[in-house]
């Protein structure tokens, strides 16, 4: 699957490129940089619901196209606030920061000292880390370009995976100068969805209907306008307990459609 890999590989060139610059931007600079990608996500969120609603109204689906979306979005909340998605998330993140911070502090004080790490040396988990983990995977992995993107990979075509590891690669810039190194992290997530969706479609790919596409287009711009929100600090709604929405507007595309 070169697509999934391709996309890996610019979030971590991306990621790399946002570690080195930022130090050397002003706070100001990196502020107004962190602004344009929350106003970005917004924007790319608002053009997948107006689309994705229209698909959808347009489909066998019709007039229901937005109970699809309210059905979806709070059953999906609700669940994900049950499962405490955005916490066990979190804690990924923080228990990735740990790691890394545990291990530059080790090397550090090696070098200064020359003697062995003890337990005081090991920081607190920085929150930006996870912040950023959290952020990058629901940014990368939320809409209809990741779901078809990898299905198309799965089943021959990276053509759409191509593109959007161009925009992840741009995106991942921004959100490290803002987020820090945590964002790297995210291609976990980018690994198992768009490499399990790709695996998968090679026995399923006929599954994906237009009214399913164009389900998860409705749903997934809203979340990213929600994400946008909350990455230019407006109000911190939990983007990732809505995860479980994209499954729930999946089976109503695919049951209505």
């Amino acid at each position: 699957m070169p697509g999934v890999a391709v996309n890996i590989i610019t979030i971590i060139v991306g990621t790399a490129m946002g570690a080195l610059f930022g130090k050397l931007i002003p706070e100001r600079f990196r502020q107004i940089a962190f602004f344009a990608i929350g106003s970005c996500t917004i924007g790319f969120g608002a053009v997948m619901t107006v689309g994705g609603f229209g698909d959808l109204s347009a489909s066998e689906v019709g007039s229901l196209a937005a109970i699809v979306l309210v059905v979806s979005l709070v059953v999906g909340s609700l669940i994900g606030e049950l499962l405490r998605i955005e916490n066990r998330l979190e804690s990924l993140g923080l228990l990735f920061g740990k790691l890394v911070s545990r291990g530059s502090a080790t090397s550090t004080a090696a070098k200064k000292s020359g003697a062995s790490s003890d337990s005081n040396l090991t920081p607190t988990p920085s929150s930006t880390f996870a912040e950023g983990f959290m952020t990058a995977s629901i940014f990368f992995c939320v809409g209809a370009m990741t779901i078809m993107g990898s299905i198309q990979a799965g089943l021959g075509d990276s053509s759409t995976l191509y593109l959007k590891a161009t925009l992840d690669g741009i995106s991942a810039i921004a959100l490290t100068t803002a987020l820090g190194f945590g964002v790297g992290f995210s291609v976990i997530s980018v690994l198992v969805i768009q490499g399990g969706i790709a695996l998968g479609s090679a026995f399923i790919g006929d599954f994906f209907t237009p009214a399913i596409m164009a389900s998860i287009d409705l749903v997934g711009g809203v979340m990213l306008i929600a994400l946008g929100i909350e990455i230019l600090g407006i109000k911190k709604l939990r983007v990732g307990n809505m995860l479980p929405a994209l499954v729930v507007a999946i089976a109503m595309g695919y049951f209505l459609g």
